[in-house]
């Protein structure tokens, strides 16, 4: 992820060019996912992101209530709904995914797999395996 991009362009290309709206939903998802991670696999996602990224990242950050168990799909959405009821209506599943692209595209692939596999089955199911070509 560049310092410049951040992944928004691709964001973009998902859900339409509102650059706000693509840094909204960016840091909700990224906050999802960080919540339901155990710190240490939290902090080494945060370290490979961008400097502007890793701001929104650690916003409200709590590590003594991590990890955040997330059983079902819906469980993991509803946050992320949530978090984007501010805005324009998004799919919270198609936002996930496009976090989860980017994510793939910029970040060590053994970091995706340990995020991977630290997740729920059917949350596994939105982010790219890095061992399947894509």
């Amino acid at each position: 992820m560049s310092a410049t991009g951040l992944g928004l362009d691709e964001i973009m290309a998902d859900h339409g060019q509102d650059r706000q709206f693509a840094w909204h939903l960016l840091g909700v998802v990224l906050r999802t996912v960080r919540d339901r991670l155990p710190v240490d696999m939290a902090s080494h996602l945060g370290a490979q992101l961008p400097l502007l990224v890793r701001g929104t990242y650690y916003e409200q950050f709590e590590p003594s209530r991590m990890p955040q168990k997330s059983r079902s799909l819906e469980e993991f959405l509803g946050p992320v709904e949530q978090g984007m009821d501010d805005t324009r209506p998004v799919d919270p599943k198609a936002a996930v995914q496009s976090v989860f692209k980017v994510l793939f595209h910029h970040i060590d692939p053994g970091q995706i797999r340990k995020i991977r596999a630290s997740l729920p089955a059917d949350v596994r199911q939105l982010c790219p395996d890095p061992d399947t070509k894509h």
